[in-house]
C-alpha cells in the first residue's frame, strides 16, 4: 500500500498551520494574524520611527564605559550581521559573550573567531559545565518544562539555551554597566515596536524565574552564576536598552550572507535550515513537531512571509521537509537517547 499524503492546512498569506495554538481563518483561509497585519508601508515608517529613536539614544548613552553594546554571539548569520551594524553603521564599541551549549557547529566557533578579529570587537566565551547542560536537554526532550505560550515561539530545548543565553548576557551588561543589549533576532523573532525598548527589571525578574525553577529542579544550584541575582535586579538604575537591529533595518539573506562572507564567515553544512550555528537544532525541532503538531519556528518565518521578507514558498521550505536524519541522530546519541 502506498503511503497516504496528508495535506496540511496552512493559511493561504503567510504559512501558520491549523495546528498552532490559537488560530483562526475566514472565509478566504486567512489567518487571524495576516488579518490584523496593517501592510509595508505601516511596517517601513515603524522601522523609521525606531531606529531614530536607536540613534537618539546614542548621542546620550555613546561612550560612557569601555563598551557601548554587548552582542549575544551565536556565530550564526544573524548575530554576525548585528556586529557589523553596530560597529559600522551606528560606530559603537562592541562586547560580544558566546554561550558554548556544546552542540555549537565547529564552523560556527571558526566564524566567532573570524569575525571578531576582522571586525576589531572583543568576546567572551562562557563554557557552563557541560554534563550539567546535557542533562537539561535530555530532559527537555523527554517531557515539557515551560508553560504553553512559550512553545508558540520556540522548542523546549531551544528555549533552555536561550534562559542560559539571555542571564549571561543580561549580567555580563550589568556588571560592566553596558548600555545597550543587542541581540540577532530576525524580523520574525521581534517585531518592530520591540526593537528599541528599555529593560524593565521586575518583568526580566519574573520573566527569568519562569524558565530557571524548572532548570534548577534538574540542575540545582550550580547554573545561578550564569544568571541576574536578586541584588542585581534591584538597581534599576543599571539596566540596560534591548536594541534588535534587524527588526527595523531592511532584511535581505542574501545580500546579508555577502556582507558577512567579506569577514570570512562561512555556512556550516551540519546545522538544519533555520540554524547557522547549532547542531541541537534539527532534533529540537523534531522533539517540537511529534508533541505539538507544528514548526517552533513556523511563527518567526509566518512572520516573515507576511511581511516580504521571505516569499511563502521559501517560508514553506523552512518548515516542511522533515529534519535530517544524521543531524537527528547525531544529538539523540550525544544526549544518550533512543
Amino acid at each position: 500500500m502506498k503511503n497516504k499524503v496528508v495535506e496540511r492546512v496552512l493559511c493561504r498569506q503567510c504559512i501558520l498551520p491549523a495546528s498552532f495554538p490559537g488560530i483562526t481563518f475566514n472565509d478566504d483561509g486567512i489567518c487571524n494574524h495576516c488579518q490584523r497585519y496593517k501592510g509595508e508601508k505601516a511596517t517601513i515608517a515603524k522601522q523609521e520611527k525606531y531606529e531614530k529613536k536607536f540613534i537618539k539614544l546614542i548621542e546620550s548613552q555613546k561612550n560612557r564605559g569601555d563598551y557601548d553594546v554587548i552582542v549575544a554571539y551565536s556565530g550564526g548569520k544573524d548575530s554576525t550581521y548585528t556586529i557589523d551594524v553596530f560597529v559600522n553603521r551606528y560606530k559603537l564599541k562592541v562586547l560580544t559573550v558566546t554561550f558554548d551549549n556544546t552542540f555549537i557547529s565547529p564552523t560556527a566557533l571558526s566564524n566567532i573567531t573570524k569575525v571578531c578579529g576582522n571586525l576589531g570587537v572583543d568576546n567572551i566565551l562562557v563554557k557552563p559545565n557541560p554534563k550539567m547542560l546535557r542533562k537539561i536537554f535530555k530532559t527537555a526532550a523527554t517531557r515539557e518544562l515551560y508553560s504553553a505560550k512559550t512553545l508558540e515561539r520556540a522548542s523546549t530545548i531551544c528555549t533552555s539555551c536561550i534562559s542560559f543565553v539571555k542571564g549571561i548576557t543580561l549580567r555580563t551588561a550589568l556588571e560592566k554597566k553596558i548600555p545597550f543589549v543587542g541581540y540577532g533576532w530576525s524580523p520574525g523573532q521581534a517585531p518592530v515596536q520591540a526593537s528599541v525598548m528599555k529593560t524593565n527589571p521586575a518583568f526580566m525578574k519574573e520573566s527569568q524565574q519562569a524558565t530557571l525553577q524548572p532548570l534548577q529542579k534538574i540542575a540545582g544550584d550550580a547554573l545561578l552564576p550564569f544568571f541576574v541575582t536578586d541584588e542585581q535586579f534591584a538597581r534599576e538604575d543599571i539596566f540596560p536598552w534591548n536594541i534588535h537591529p534587524l527588526a527595523f533595518l531592511e532584511y535581505d539573506e542574501k545580500k546579508i550572507v555577502e556582507r558577512i562572507q567579506t569577514y570570512g564567515w562561512e555556512k556550516p553544512n551540519d546545522t538544519d535550515p533555520n540554524s547557522s550555528n547549532c547542531t541541537l537544532n534539527a532534533f529540537a525541532n523534531q522533539v517540537h513537531r511529534k508533541r505539538y503538531d507544528f514548526h517552533p519556528y513556523v511563527w518567526e518565518i509566518a512572520n516573515m512571509v507576511r511581511t516580504g521578507v521571505l516569499t511563502r514558498n521559501e517560508g514553506i521550505e523552512k518548515i516542511e521537509p522533515p529534519e535530517n536524519v544524521t543531524m537527528v541522530s547525531y544529538s539523540q546519541k550525544e544526549l544518550e537517547l533512543e
